[in-house]
């Protein structure tokens, strides 16, 4: 009985070895470096996830056909750190896919094909910081699809087919700094679908199919400092469309958009703004509200600029600003193709200001 005994210990301590064997030797045909912490798995045939060792803190699985990340494919490497996992011609991410991965705070998936992520994908990923998903085919984002990572700081969404945003799409990442959105197919977001990531700082929301100014979805946003929403077709901004971030918001992009009119209070409450592009629209006249205190780089060139009293303000800005930007009149004919800064055209706005206010005096 003892000899019997003795022989199982044995066979189950070599078998343990020769596991442990395995997973302390860098997978072929990659290559790694620090004892197994960074394995380098780039373009090298693989269709299937190799078993890495828990030491290994970065594994590069770059330019590879692994088609579907399948439940639990990197359970064991519970020491992750960061994940590459670009050009791999993934289609889907299933539930549970990053299981055990705990520690992983880098999660690459750019470029790939994925159009379906299921519910639970992400489960495990509290400590994921940084996470890139663009140049994909993803339509759509489930609700609560992002819930386990409440320590998100990244998100890159560009290029891919998303149409819609919901409420509750960003449950649990309530840390978010940066959501990157740019080149979708987004025509709605819906109220309150970024009311969990108030304090986004920079949001690229430019080449999409927005043809209304979102600010339902915006309103509970407090601090963002950079908004891109160029490339949109959108016509009009409304009233009071940065109110809930103005303090905060330094530069504005508003380009390319076909923008025909802000309201009269669009930029009430926006005090910090230092680059503001608003070229290539069909402007003529920029609002009251618009404060040029801070402004640093301003593009306002190929738009039908009327260069009558309304647009006092700019020109008096302009002639006390080192910075002049392109702006040509388009109108009244008497001003036609001049430009702003060196036009005539508003000596007599001072001159109509002062009998207003000679009017408004009191004796």
């Amino acid at each position: 009985m003892k000899v019997g005994r003795f022989q199982l210990v044995f066979c189950i301590h070599v078998f343990a070895s020769f596991v442990i064997g395995i997973q302390s030797q860098c997978p072929s045909p990659c290559h790694c470096h620090g004892d197994l912490q960074h394995v380098i798995c780039d373009n090298v045939g693989l269709k299937k996830i190799p078993r890495i060792s828990e030491a290994t803190r970065l594994l590069n699985l770059q330019r590879n056909n692994l088609g579907m990340l399948t439940t639990g494919g990197f359970s064991d490497m519970k020491g992750l750190i960061s994940l590459h996992l670009q050009h791999c011609q993934i289609r889907e991410v299933a539930s549970q896919a990053f299981k055990g991965l705990k520690k992983l705070i880098y999660l690459y998936l750019s470029n790939n094909e994925i159009s379906t992520i299921k519910s639970g994908a992400f489960e495990d990923l509290s400590e994921l910081t940084y996470l890139y998903l663009d140049g994909n085919r993803i339509s759509g984002l489930s609700k609560g699809i992002f819930s386990p990572m409440i320590n998100l700081f990244i998100l890159q969404l560009d290029n891919n087919k998303i149409r819609e945003l919901q409420p509750g799409t960003f449950t649990g990442a309530n840390d978010l700094r940066w959501l990157h959105m740019s080149h979708n197919e987004l025509s709605a977001m819906q109220p309150g679908s970024l009311d969990e990531v108030e304090n986004l700082a920079i949001l690229t929301l430019d080449q999409n199919k927005l043809s209304t100014y979102p600010i339902q979805a915006m309103s509970k946003l407090r601090v963002v400092e950079e908004l891109n929403l160029s490339k949109n077709p959108l016509s009009f901004i409304p009233d009071h469309a940065f109110r809930s971030f103005g303090r905060y918001m330094e530069k504005l992009h508003l380009n390319d958009m076909g923008l025909e009119k802000f309201s009269t209070a669009a930029f009430e409450g926006v005090t910090a703004l230092k680059s503001l592009h608003l070229e290539n629209n069909k402007l003529k006249n920029l609002p009251n509200s618009l404060a040029f205190t801070n402004i640093q780089n301003l593009t306002l060139f190929n738009n039908p600029w009327s260069c009558t009293c309304q647009l006092a303000n700019l020109k008096k800005w302009m002639d006390s600003s080192r910075i002049h930007p392109d702006a040509v009149c388009a109108s009244p004919p008497s001003q036609k193709g001049k430009q702003i800064k060196d036009t005539s055209a508003f000596s007599r706005c001072k001159a109509k200001q002062k009998k207003r206010a000679k009017k408004g005096t009191r004796h």
